[in-house]
């Protein structure tokens, strides 16, 4: 069998509101686990107790993900600066490089 091959290159990540959305999602858990809580009865006596704490579950889960991608967005800022910081830096030695080649004596002594 082939090695199958792409015909083209993968389209960057898409990147949103990561942090609202996580946060959006675990309300959204947390809210359907308080609306069940009053019809805790009604679903224990027909064996559906699993909805009741999917919704639980997902609240507390989602707690880890607001942790997590809180943590992710606060990385890629860090790297986007630490990268923006060494381009300024390059930048700066090519003009003082720049600088100091213009200079009467500054090339090499023989």
């Amino acid at each position: 069998m082939a090695k199958w091959t792409a015909k083209h290159e993968a389209p960057e990540p898409l990147e949103g509101p990561v942090v609202a959305t996580v946060t959006g999602g675990t309300i959204l858990w947390f809210a359907l686990f308080l609306v069940q809580l009053p019809f805790y009865g009604w679903f224990a006596d027909r064996g559906q107790l699993w909805w009741v704490w999917t919704c639980a579950a997902g609240g507390f889960l989602g707690l880890i993900g607001i942790w997590y991608v809180r943590g992710r967005d606060a990385a890629l800022a860090r790297h986007a600066e630490a990268a923006a910081q060494a381009e300024r830096d390059g930048q700066a030695e090519q003009a003082e490089r720049d600088g100091q080649a213009g200079q009467p004596g500054s090339g090499p002594q023989p």
